[in-house]
């Protein structure tokens, strides 16, 4: 019995290690999408869900990594805070604004963005705030919006209402017509890029038109399992197909980070923090 005790201790207590790795290295994950809408390459990043976690002194390292890509664009998914009794916004600002110093930085809003913006009893004008310090800083905010970016790449970013993050909301919940009367119709002549936090509705963000839907939120899945994937989401959806990496509706792509933090349930295991790296190529023209 006692060696039981002792061998169980010491597999949690690697699961404790390993998960505190986890949490504090990222990986570096790049995928290739192939459209006849660009006629030239283009690298973005994408950032999801850092919830205030920090690589390094001043993000140092998250900085030196997204240098080392030398993107034509930084795209950020939301959630790079936590909302919960009080916001601190520093570290979402300060990352943001040191990459809008060398890069063009494009915004959309997480489940904790809009909970600045609906609560504001709470809040006061800590959103309006939040919003005009990332203008302020060179940032393209995006809620709602949509802007073209060189030409090509039309970028829009949806800002998800509060009850398509209820636990109980189905994945069919969300209909064509709900983007469409925040965005309008999906561009045609450009590549469309969909900033949508939550993945749950991926389906619909194709039916929609996105070329390429960017999200988060999910975390991975907080424990991937071999062979089955993420084990349970935020909103305690188990085993959810979209917890994390590509997936394709209708010949238009999906890819869902995994993530750079946690919140309540702080445990990352065989789901290390990602930054997702996009390489957006003419057709024909893979790597």
């Amino acid at each position: 019995m006692w060696k039981l005790m002792m061998a169980a201790g010491a597999a949690v207590f690697g699961c404790c290690l390993r998960s505190a790795y986890e949490r504090k290295n990222f990986a570096v994950d790049v995928y290739e999408i192939l459209s006849e809408k660009v006629t030239r390459e283009r690298t973005f990043v994408f950032l999801s869900d850092l919830h205030d976690n920090c690589f390094g002194p001043n993000q140092e390292r998250l900085l030196a990594a997204i240098d080392k890509v030398r993107p034509d664009g930084v795209l950020i998914g939301g959630d790079m805070m936590v909302v919960k009794k009080e916001a601190d916004l520093e570290a979402a600002l300060f990352l943001a604004g040191k990459l809008a110093e060398k890069y063009p930085v494009f915004y959309g809003n997480g489940n904790h963005e809009s909970r600045m913006d609906r609560k504001r009893g709470l809040y006061g004008d800590t959103y309006d705030v939040f919003v005009t310090r990332l203008r302020e800083a060179g940032v393209c905010h995006l809620s709602d919006e949509s802007v073209v970016f060189d030409d090509e790449v039309r970028i829009s970013g949806l800002d998800v209402d509060r009850p398509y993050y209820d636990k109980r909301v189905p994945s069919d919940r969300m209909e064509v017509s709900y983007i469409e009367k925040r965005l309008g119709k999906a561009a045609e002549d450009r590549f469309q890029i969909l900033l949508a936090h939550s993945p749950l509705f991926y389906r619909t963000y194709g039916r929609w038109g996105a070329d390429l839907a960017l999200c988060g939120h999910f975390h991975g899945g907080t424990i991937r399992l071999p062979w089955v994937g993420g084990l349970m989401t935020p909103q305690f959806h188990f085993f959810e197909k979209c917890c994390a990496g590509r997936l394709n509706e209708g010949g238009r792509d999906v890819i869902v980070s995994r993530g750079l933090g946690t919140h309540s349930i702080n445990i990352r295991l065989h789901n290390q923090a990602e930054l997702v790296v996009v390489k957006l190529l003419p057709f024909g023209k893979r790597q």
